[in-house]
């Protein structure tokens, strides 16, 4: 028998995987659309188009944004399905540059971040005056962050029909506080002419009224929310940050109740630069000034500004908050 002779024509090439180049060139998304977040679950995250409530999409995070953390109240460009339909999905492909920013840490060694929220004004720190018994350590350390975080503090009182507000209160009276009262039968005028136009966050432990008082502020809340929640499968959002919008104009921030409050990533100078009175004071300051005054800093220049003598008293009430070591202040709430 005659061997067969084989030729190229009878070799048999497997092809290869995937012929085509990659590119580290990412699409430009010129037809995104501006949205702001008002609520994250899962890897979702509700957004409503141009800040409108009645234009609500849920979005997920494009893969070009790798692990970049989005929270409530970023400003965000998304493109995709933008109908809003039911089972509908957009994407994420920006986030803008945040212009306030509140931090938190698990406690004061952790140099892990936490960001509750973006880009509001205000933070409203609801305390009840009784039951629970209110604690000034927490106010201080939620002023501290709001200070350093670029936002406007209001002390919100809510149960004030069960104590006298003028002893506690009277613990701000030099940082030129906002007080204002938030209780079940307090009227709302003064806290809507806060709230107007503005992003807020209100911020509380369990316990203090905060349900109650964004329950007034947006009666209809509970439906509100299941719409901007739009994610996950209804979870109960008082585990989640969520923003809902006011019929007067403006967004509040209801955010869960707070355990800890730890400040590991804020320095005593994030502090003071919030006080245009004293922030050029402190550039006269020793390196590694902690600005708490003699004995610890006999050399600090806040004191040696005439007449700011119970200004910075009040303000090194702030800063021993912040070197306490104890961010367990807030309560089990």
């Amino acid at each position: 028998m005659r061997r067969r002779e084989y030729d190229e024509s009878d070799v048999r090439v497997r092809p290869g995987r995937g012929s085509r180049p990659r590119t580290k060139t990412r699409p430009e998304h010129r037809d995104a659309m501006s949205a702001m977040v008002v609520s994250v679950d899962r890897g979702r995250w509700g957004c409503v188009l141009g800040g409108d409530p009645d234009r609500h999409v849920v979005a997920m995070r494009a893969r070009e944004l790798g692990r970049t953390p989005i929270v409530v109240g970023d400003q965000v460009d998304v493109v995709g399905d933008l109908s809003g339909k039911p089972d509908t999905l957009a994407r994420i492909v920006r986030v803008a540059d945040r212009r306030t920013v509140l931090r938190r840490t698990a406690d004061d060694t952790d140099p892990f971040e936490r960001i509750v929220v973006s880009n509001a004004e205000q933070l409203f720190i609801v305390v009840a005056l009784a039951d629970p018994p209110p604690r000034t350590g927490f106010v201080e350390r939620a002023m501290v962050a709001a200070y350093a975080g670029g936002l406007r503090p209001v002390l919100c009182l809510t149960k004030h029909d069960l104590a006298a507000d003028s002893e506690f209160a009277s613990e701000f009276a030099d940082l030129d506080l906002t007080i204002v009262h938030g209780g079940r039968d307090d009227p709302l005028e003064p806290i809507h002419r806060l709230l107007q136009d503005s992003l807020t966050c209100l911020l509380g432990h369990s316990g203090v009224g905060k349900s109650t008082l964004v329950n007034r502020l947006v009666p209809e809340a509970d439906r509100a929310v299941g719409t901007v929640s739009g994610v996950g499968k209804g979870r109960h959002t008082s585990t989640q940050s969520v923003a809902l919008p006011l019929v007067d104009g403006g967004w509040v921030i209801d955010t869960p109740g707070i355990r800890s409050f730890g400040l590991a990533h804020i320095s005593p100078d994030d502090v003071i630069v919030a006080f245009p009175d004293l922030s050029e004071a402190i550039e006269k300051c020793p390196r590694g000034c902690t600005h708490l005054g003699p004995p610890a800093d006999p050399e600090c220049a806040l004191d040696e500004l005439p007449g700011k003598e119970r200004r910075v008293a009040a303000i090194r009430l702030l800063l021993t908050a912040l070197n306490s070591n104890d961010p367990w202040v807030v309560g089990n709430g």
